[in-house]
Parts: structure tokens; C-alpha cells; sequence
């Protein structure tokens, strides 16, 4: 089996088969609230890649935070659409509100104003429940920290997302979950605790794990920030393979030199966006 190391054309050798592909290891964002066999009304999967509505919505989004002082507004009437198939890198100085900005496209946070629309979900409108069954099938969150468990072994935490949503039949989990890692070329380290392999391994290993329920949108919070430039580089790659695949993915970076490989970049500058090449 070819590795999405070794090719990033969207064969079918080169990918696996329906239930191969995300979502964020950690439980604050899960929901054992999917069931096997039941339709679900906020499954992403049956939207269309070339849908004539973009993946992802901003719709002149404003985002106000209590302090202290008083109310601090992060977001300024923003305003972003992503489309299927898109690989997009926010950059910004600290303090800009791209975090906020990521929060509002992966529902952990929600906005003052405006809409925000996600793979056909108005996440204005979700309940905590439904937004954490939503977020399950929707969306493979890459942390900068990686966000691995230690006490799991690599196989066990990619296997997590699918034991929590129950998306796919248990029999088939640790299957899918080795074939995962086989695609990021870390099979090999299956059984190992995350304390026993590099940083690049864990970074790959939690690829995979975002990988678990086949969300069409990747979201990575400085994904290469703690990696060095060689392995920041097999990182992006791997990054552009998903892409050709056919996922979605917006990366937030401080690394110019990765930002500049991105097909398009969004600019975030006190609370706007400004498109810097796309």
C-alpha cells in the first residue's frame, strides 16, 4: 500500500476505502451520542464536494469577550468563505483573533454576531449536544501540542474518536485505525505510549487520529509549531496528500515559510481578514 508520503494523487490505491479519514483527540469535543445505522441530520457526508455553497461560511461575524474592563471585541465583522477541496493558512500577529476565528469554524466557541455556517450546519442554531455530535462527523481537529493521551497506546488513541461517536462498528475500528497509520507511515508504532516515540511520530499519529471518523474538514492550530523545519516539511506535504484526497483544511501558522506553500492565505490583522493571496 502506497503512503501519503509516497503519493498524493487521489487514487484508489492511494486512499482508503469509505471510513478512512478526523476529529480532535480530545473528550471536551466528542459525543457518544451517534448511534450505528441511524441517520443522522447533521452528517456531513452527503454534501457534495463541488457543492455550489462553500464548506465553511463567516458571514460578518463579531466576537466580544468579557473582561475586567469591559467588553474586548476580538472579531470585527468577519467575513470568509472556504470551499470544499481548499487548503488555506491564516496567518496573523498574536492578539490578531485567529484562534477566535478558528473557534468559531469548529464550534468551540460562539459568535457575539452573524453566522456561521459549517458543511450545511448553522452553528448559531446547534445545542451543546447536537453541536458535539455535529463536531464528531465534521471536523479533524491537529493541535501544535499534539493532545495525545499518554496512558493510550498510538493504536488506542486513534481508535478514540470512533469509540466515543460510535461511527463505525467496533470489529472495524482497530482495523481502520492501523490502516490510518499505515498511510502516515507509523504502523509500526501502533502499540507503542506517545512517551516512547518523537514529536514528528506524535504529530503524525494524531493526523491519523483526526483522520478517524472521515470529517471533510481538517483544522490544524499550529500543527508544525513544535516540529523541527525537516519534519515541519513531511508534515505539510502530508498535509497537501489529504488535500489532493479531497479534504479540506485551514491551518493556522506562524511559520511564513509554510504559510507561503499554501495555495491561499488569509490575514488576520485586529479583528479582520484580509485575503493575502488566493
Amino acid at each position: 500500500m502506497r503512503t501519503l508520503f509516497q503519493s498524493f494523487s487521489p487514487t484508489k490505491d492511494s486512499r482508503i476505502e469509505r471510513g478512512s479519514s478526523g476529529l480532535d483527540g480530545s473528550a471536551r469535543i466528542f459525543s457518544d451520542e451517534i448511534r450505528p445505522n441511524q441517520p443522522d441530520p447533521l452528517d456531513p457526508r452527503s454534501i457534495s464536494p463541488r457543492s455550489i455553497s462553500p464548506l465553511v461560511r463567516i458571514d460578518n461575524v463579531i466576537k466580544d469577550y468579557e473582561s475586567g474592563a469591559g467588553p474586548v471585541r476580538v472579531l470585527r465583522g468577519v467575513s470568509l468563505d472556504v470551499w470544499s477541496g481548499e487548503f488555506v493558512a491564516v496567518v496573523g500577529p498574536s492578539g490578531s483573533g485567529k484562534s477566535t476565528l478558528i473557534n468559531m469554524i469548529t464550534g468551540i466557541d460562539r459568535p457575539s454576531a452573524g453566522e456561521v455556517v459549517v458543511a450545511g450546519a448553522r452553528l448559531n442554531d446547534l445545542s451543546e449536544s447536537a453541536m458535539a455530535r455535529w463536531r464528531g462527523r465534521t471536523i479533524g481537529v491537529i493541535f501544535q501540542f499534539f493532545q495525545l493521551l499518554p496512558a493510550l497506546t498510538v493504536l488506542e488513541n486513534v481508535m478514540l474518536p470512533m469509540d466515543f461517536c460510535n461511527t463505525w462498528p467496533t470489529r472495524e475500528r482497530k482495523d481502520r485505525a492501523l490502516a490510518l497509520l499505515e498511510q502516515v507511515e507509523m504502523a509500526d508504532q501502533a502499540h507503542k505510549l506517545p512517551s516512547a516515540i518523537s514529536g514528528g511520530q506524535k504529530q503524525r499519529a494524531a493526523i491519523a487520529r483526526a483522520l478517524a471518523n472521515d470529517p471533510p474538514l481538517l483544522v490544524g492550530d499550529e500543527p508544525t509549531g513544535n516540529l523541527d523545519s525537516r519534519t515541519a516539511d513531511r508534515v505539510f506535504e502530508l498535509f497537501n496528500g489529504l488535500v489532493a484526497q479531497g479534504k479540506t483544511l485551514v491551518m493556522v501558522t506562524h511559520d511564513r515559510e509554510i504559510a507561503q506553500r499554501a495555495p491561499r492565505i488569509v490575514r488576520v490583522e485586529d479583528g479582520h481578514v484580509l485575503e493575502a493571496k488566493g
